[in-house]
């Protein structure tokens, strides 16, 4: 009994020298906020601003379709959009096909496959959904002249070609 007594004898003390430790650190606090004062700005002064009238009647809405749209411009050199499509311009120009090209007499024509379909075009007539018109047509190649849309919106003119596909033979 006498270890247990010496136990709780030892843990008091500790807790008094603890206790006075605790004084000495709340002494030393209230000294320190005796010098110490609150600093805070006051709020700048909020200045009054005249009041405008806004009238929005006679103006266009700033949400409507015609303001968000860009401007309509008059392209030149654009595409005849009233004429009547022909059928190959249904068809990318990259899944067309030449396999051939015949010449009789000074008219020259090439074969041109869409799909399954085989096709005759001449000069002058429309390919591709670019709105590509046959310039020329080789004895392996057929030479287009497209319009394109850049992104100003005006039509620029590009070559393309479709060469003649070369069919290997089954062994």
């Amino acid at each position: 009994m006498g270890t247990k007594r010496l136990l709780i004898i030892a843990c008091s003390l500790v807790l008094a020298a603890c206790s006075s430790d605790e004084e000495d650190i709340r002494a030393w606090m209230a000294q320190q906020e005796q010098g110490m004062r609150g600093n805070v700005k006051p709020l700048p002064e909020i200045k009054p601003f005249p009041v405008v009238a806004y009238d929005a009647e006679n103006q266009v809405p700033p949400f409507a379709a015609s303001r968000l749209e860009p401007e309509a411009k008059a392209s030149r050199g654009g595409p005849d959009l009233n004429r009547r499509r022909e059928p190959l311009e249904s068809y990318p120009l990259e899944s067309l096909q030449l396999v051939g090209v015949l010449r009789q007499g000074g008219n020259v024509h090439a074969i041109v496959r869409a799909d399954k379909s085989l096709y005759q075009v001449r000069l002058g007539n429309y390919l591709g959904q670019d709105y590509g018109v046959v310039t020329e047509i080789g004895d392996a190649e057929l030479t287009l002249r497209e319009l394109v849309e850049d992104v100003n919106g005006d039509w620029v003119e590009r070559t393309s070609k479709l060469q003649l596909q070369e069919r290997e033979a089954k062994q």
